[in-house]
């Protein structure tokens, strides 16, 4: 179901038994598989959420990769620019290593299971394991560029 008043803009793909409410916009090339719910006013730019994931309502999500069953409560932000570096290309830690993506705009990799409360911020780079916790007003950033 798609609610009039939802903005869909570029190449998208919706599943079966999704659910993106009035006021949603997705751009830039969005994926959704199956039972996934995207609530009102949510943007969701260039970003992949696998089965069974639920944004509340309120929500960035940039250039991300979603897992399956995450769920996103009200507010939340997944960012995917660090505007404070002025264009620098994204890193991301994982465990001893450092992944350089190439790129200036890259959001998060939030395994299977995770749930990000409300109002909380994920910077760019962030790497979840599957089932974290963020609590509500959490920051993660995994800043990689020491």
């Amino acid at each position: 179901i798609v609610e009039q008043g939802a903005v869909l803009k570029g190449a998208i793909i919706i599943g079966e038994g999704c659910f993106v409410a009035a006021g949603a916009y997705l751009r830039g090339g969005v994926y959704l598989g199956r039972n996934c719910i995207v609530g009102p006013s949510c943007e969701l730019k260039s970003t992949f959420m696998l089965d069974g994931s639920k944004l509340a309502h309120f929500n960035f999500v940039g250039d991300s990769l979603i897992g399956e069953a995450v769920n996103i409560e009200a507010g939340a932000i997944i960012a995917n620019y660090r505007n404070e570096l002025d264009g620098a290309d994204i890193r991301i830690r994982h465990e001893d290593q450092v992944i350089d993506t190439g790129v200036s705009k890259f959001g998060a990799l939030v395994g299977d299971g995770c749930k990000i409360g409300a109002n909380a911020v994920i910077a760019p780079g962030a790497l979840l394991r599957p089932d974290t916790r963020v609590p509500r007003l959490g920051l993660i950033d995994q800043f990689a560029y020491d």
